[in-house]
């Protein structure tokens, strides 16, 4: 780890580009009864280890990718898509080999076709000394090294002696058993990877959870590695290390299609955490979060450091105690993340509540947003409010992307709060200036910054709740 607490990675492996192909299609062949699609645009992506290295460097490590393209166009656009995205690509260029390519035909949003090429053989002699050659330069200080081994002939058995004793080696392997002999610290194998390894006939069960739980021991056994995480798409992974119970983490389901190079997000965030110095089951819940990030983007995407923490964050609870909430922002000021705070009554949330609170979550790391309790809406708003009581009130304020943490405060200002949060920066919407609010004198003796947002005229719980109550 480098001196201001960036993670120095290593990946190595089968690199490929990824082609996502949009078109249209509104008429049939006259050659066969087949859709004919219409090209509209073409997204290239790095794809298998390139995405892992991509994903590396959007989280905040520092990386080193070392692999093998083929001397085509293909291998040109993978390299420019690498620089692109900040990855330092130890590339060897193969005369005569082609770069794997991955492409996918997409109709109004679903995958209708794909079709790959590749080489499969493995590098020939002058590539691979070049190979291992780049290795032995990149390996020396690294934190962590992530193998990708999908059966694109880099992973040789030489590649495989020369990681053999890294001390933080995690493996994603199609095949994970020829890497028993390296100890890894982790592999990351599939269900039907699973279920290969065990050399099983019955590994098509309803219950992969309970089947992949009771093979633990074996599986660490097989891999020869002290952690062992089986990924099971919509079903989350199941962890397994010597000595403690399978751990579990949890997906949320997206389309098949819209999981391509999500084991990549997972493996990265996976290994980084690691490296970091996190738990085996911390690792895992950074890895499911990731993916859930990119699962819910179309093409081959990455998940950012921002991305991810916040995606913890709502892992770990939105809505908060003052207390518990006072104790979370603590950890994430060590981190040197700023706190934007707002509050309010939120009492039938329209338009100018989400822009602000959008413009808001955009000023800072951590969002947080304090609710007047009911009996505080009560005294301020008078008879027959709040609409909509306090638990409802925070628990949609919680779905919003941008809001990190919601609380409820029962006092007519939000002083306490204050006291205890101490905010980098307290905001509100409206139409006046900083030094109208009661709380500004507050926050700035606190340190604090105090900022008015962009107001939306015509916009007004009071005005929504009047018409409301006029419909018949």
């Amino acid at each position: 780890m480098r001196t201001d607490g960036t993670i120095s990675a290593v990946v190595v492996g089968d690199v490929m580009l990824d082609s996502w192909l949009h078109g249209s299609a509104k008429r049939l062949a006259q050659e066969a009864p087949v859709p004919v699609m219409s090209l509209e645009a073409t997204e290239d992506a790095p794809g298998g280890a390139a995405n892992a290295a991509a994903n590396l460097v959007a989280l905040g490590a520092r990386v080193r990718l070392v692999a093998a393209v083929g001397d085509d166009e293909c291998g040109d656009k993978l390299v420019a898509a690498l620089r692109l995205l900040g990855v330092d690509g130890d590339l060897v260029t193969v005369p005569g080999r082609r770069t794997a390519h991955k492409r996918r035909l997409v109709t109004s949003g679903q995958l209708t076709a794909r079709y790959d090429e590749e080489d499969l053989a493995a590098l020939p002699g002058t590539a691979e000394r070049q190979l291992l050659d780049r290795l032995a330069d990149a390996l020396p200080g690294a934190d962590v090294v992530i193998a990708c081994d999908y059966g694109g002939g880099v992973c040789t058995p030489a590649v495989r002696r020369a990681l053999a004793g890294t001390p933080l080696l995690v493996v994603d392997a199609h095949g994970p058993a020829p890497w028993r002999e390296c100890a890894p610290a982790a592999v990351l194998p599939n269900y039907t990877e699973v279920v290969r390894l065990l050399g099983d006939d019955d590994g098509d069960v309803r219950d992969r959870l309970t089947y992949v739980a009771a093979r633990s021991s074996r599986l660490l056994e097989l891999t020869g590695a002290g952690i062992v995480v089986t990924t099971l798409d919509g079903d989350g992974t199941v962890l397994h290390r010597h000595g403690r119970p399978p751990y579990r983490t949890y997906a949320q389901p997206a389309p098949q299609h819209m999981a391509t190079g999500a084991g990549d997000t997972f493996a990265a965030a996976f290994a980084l955490w690691l490296a970091g110095g996190a738990t085996p089951e911390e690792a895992a819940e950074a890895g499911q979060a990731a993916a859930s990030v990119v699962v819910r983007r179309p093409g081959t995407a990455v998940c950012t450091r921002y991305e991810l923490l916040r995606a913890l964050r709502r892992h770990q609870g939105t809505v908060q105690t003052p207390e518990r909430l006072a104790q979370l922002l603590d950890e994430h000021r060590r981190r040197g993340e700023r706190v934007v705070f707002t509050n309010g009554c939120f009492d039938v949330l329209h338009r100018g509540h989400v822009t602000y609170l959008e413009e808001a979550g955009r000023l800072g790391d951590v969002l947080v947003v304090a609710v007047n309790s009911d009996a505080g809406v009560a005294r301020l708003k008078g008879p027959g409010r709040p609409v909509i009581p306090c638990e409802d009130r925070m628990s949609v304020l919680a779905a919003l992307n941008y809001v990190d943490y919601v609380t409820e405060f029962d006092e007519d200002t939000p002083e306490r709060l204050l006291r205890m949060i101490r905010p980098e920066l307290y905001v509100k919407g409206g139409d006046y200036a900083p030094e109208m609010l009661a709380e500004t004198p507050l926050v700035r003796a606190l340190g604090g910054e105090v900022r008015v947002l962009s107001y939306v005229p015509d916009r007004s719980t009071t005005a929504i709740i009047g018409r409301m109550r006029l419909l018949p």
